[in-house]
């Protein structure tokens, strides 16, 4: 079975690096850990956790998104409503409150969702972030909870993968069938240049 290591990392879009690497380097405190680019693009990574990044893209010609409340319904093409960054203490949750506030940003209130402690805000691309933090002994991944009042037919099989809807792999790739092709963040390991000779 499949084991996931958390989100290796998230790929948002920014016109202004600069003042993306301000916010999320030098105010939230994530190390800049890796960009790649050129005269065209950027595409920078951001420490978040040891096994997770957040990464952005650099055009110069992408707008700023429309503010959108967090987990406010809209009628509109969407595919994203906000992303929420876990935090290890209560203390820590507060102090990116303040620190988020003191740099002229909004950031509500502490809000009480009973397995987190959360706050809101949004980045200087307009994307919404929240900020959370785990409740003592509750642990949703350890004890999951449906506590919906109408749920879907396919939410009452329960949390744990339902084999047998999906086709069965009938030819796994092994051996030469595992190609693996060059991307750009070749650079960062040095081997794009071992490949072009």
């Amino acid at each position: 079975m499949i084991k996931y290591n958390g989100i290796n990392h998230l790929a948002f879009a920014t016109a202004d690096m600069d003042m993306t690497i301000r916010y999320w380097r030098d105010l939230l405190g994530m190390r800049l850990v890796a960009g790649i680019g050129d005269n065209k693009y950027r595409h920078y990574f951001f420490e978040l956790s040891e096994t997770d990044m957040v990464a952005f893209f650099e055009w110069p010609d992408v707008e700023k998104i429309d503010e959108k409340d967090h987990g406010v319904p809209v009628n509109a093409p969407l595919a994203f409503d906000h992303v929420s960054f876990g935090v290890e203490t209560s203390d820590g949750l507060w102090e990116l409150k303040d620190k988020i506030a003191a740099a002229g940003f909004w950031v509500s209130e502490v809000i009480d969702h009973g397995f987190i402690h959360s706050v809101y805000t949004f980045d200087p691309n307009n994307i919404p972030i929240e900020f959370s933090v785990a409740v003592r002994d509750i642990d949703l991944r350890r004890f999951p909870q449906m506590k919906d009042a109408a749920p879907s037919q396919v939410s009452l099989e329960g949390a744990d993968p339902v084999p047998g809807f999906w086709p069965e792999v009938d030819r796994s790739a092994r051996g030469n069938d595992r190609e693996v092709f060059p991307g750009e963040g070749m650079v960062l390991a040095g081997l794009a240049e071992k490949i072009k000779k």
